[in-house]
């Protein structure tokens, strides 16, 4: 047909940016757990007017988790709401033509939530097994519109050493020695997650942020996130931290549990020996490689120009402590 415009494949939301058809940029921030989700989304709530000014609209867990997404996911709770995901994808179409009736011009969604939980990856022993087929739920209920997708990585032996104590202190067991083993020989790695996240949204553009290069930085994460200049954080919020290993043991005591199921010690529980942390950070270095090399077109990788070498924890400082492409090779991941 003359004049005729392909609107599919890879470059598709660039296309349709020139075009003039998309007129709002469609971010994720999809986590992972335990690489400061909760302080990037307390600087988001802290800076909203300043952001709302400069067409920055953000929808957090409070927006996400109330209702929007409910019946994308088959299970118990999916019979309640009828429809299932083509309501979903309703409710999404109306809300963002709301938002953008407002003025936005890039909408930031971020809620860690939507690759999946830490307790599932500590129930299986693997690293979010099944965000190819979460992410591919939410890539079709908006309609293929996301432009980009952020994900925040930290080095293994550290984020499961934080996503157990973390379970451990909200009521869940110590795992055993064998789970940690399991876990700490586990083949499935960060370029595996990323993967299948481009399979699953092979429209959207993969951004991979290192925890170590943005710890204490929401600041740094967001202008990562959407290429804009954004507000200084000020406030040094360290949100949602894993307990160490004395609070660990009080709340294993205070649950009638036998707290020597941890070591007597201070500080953070590492419960890798030393070997396994080694064989786990150089997946981490193997993982990052093959970003810094190009992630064979399927992701990017952002860089700290700030910083002269990563480090495994927040940097020093007041902290606020709280609660509560190619392309072409893209298929729809498998749930892992």
């Amino acid at each position: 047909m003359k004049g005729r415009v392909t609107l599919n494949g890879p470059d598709r939301s660039a296309r349709l940016q020139r075009l003039g058809v998309l007129k709002m940029d469609i971010i994720l921030h999809v986590g992972a757990h335990r690489t400061a989700t909760t302080s990037f989304q307390r600087y988001l709530r802290d800076h909203g007017p300043g952001l709302k000014r400069a067409g920055t609209g953000v929808w957090g867990p409070l927006r996400t988790r109330g209702g929007l997404f409910a019946g994308l996911f088959p299970g118990p709770g999916a019979a309640m709401h009828r429809g299932g995901a083509a309501r979903v994808k309703g409710k999404v179409a109306v809300n963002l033509a709301k938002t953008k009736a407002r003025g936005v011009t890039r909408l930031l969604i971020t809620d860690e939530n939507m690759i999946g939980s830490s307790r599932h990856c500590l129930r299986s022993g693997l690293l979010f097994p099944a965000v190819g087929e979460r992410m591919a739920r939410y890539d079709a209920a908006f309609d293929g519109r996301i432009t980009r997708v952020v994900l925040a990585i930290r080095s293994p032996e550290m984020w499961w050493s934080s996503a157990a104590a973390y379970a451990v202190s909200r009521g869940h067991g110590v795992p055993d020695q064998a789970k940690i083993d399991r876990i700490a020989t586990m083949r499935r790695s960060w370029r595996d997650v990323i993967v299948d996240l481009a399979c699953a949204m092979p429209d959207a553009q993969i951004v991979v942020a290192p925890f170590e290069e943005h710890a204490g930085r929401p600041d740094l994460l967001l202008a990562q996130s959407t290429g804009q200049q954004t507000p200084r954080d000020d406030h040094g919020h360290w949100l949602n931290r894993a307990p160490d290993l004395p609070a660990l043991r009080r709340i294993l005591a205070q649950r009638g549990q036998n707290p020597d199921l941890l070591p007597d010690q201070t500080g953070r529980w590492h419960p890798f020996s030393a070997a396994q942390a080694a064989c786990m950070r150089e997946t981490y270095a193997d993982d990052l490689f093959w970003l810094a090399a190009g992630a064979d077109g399927l992701a990017t990788l952002t860089q700290n120009p700030t910083r002269k070498r990563a480090g495994h924890s927040q940097p020093a400082g007041t902290m606020r402590e709280g609660q509560h492409h190619d392309s072409r090779q893209r298929h729809l991941a498998q749930s892992g």
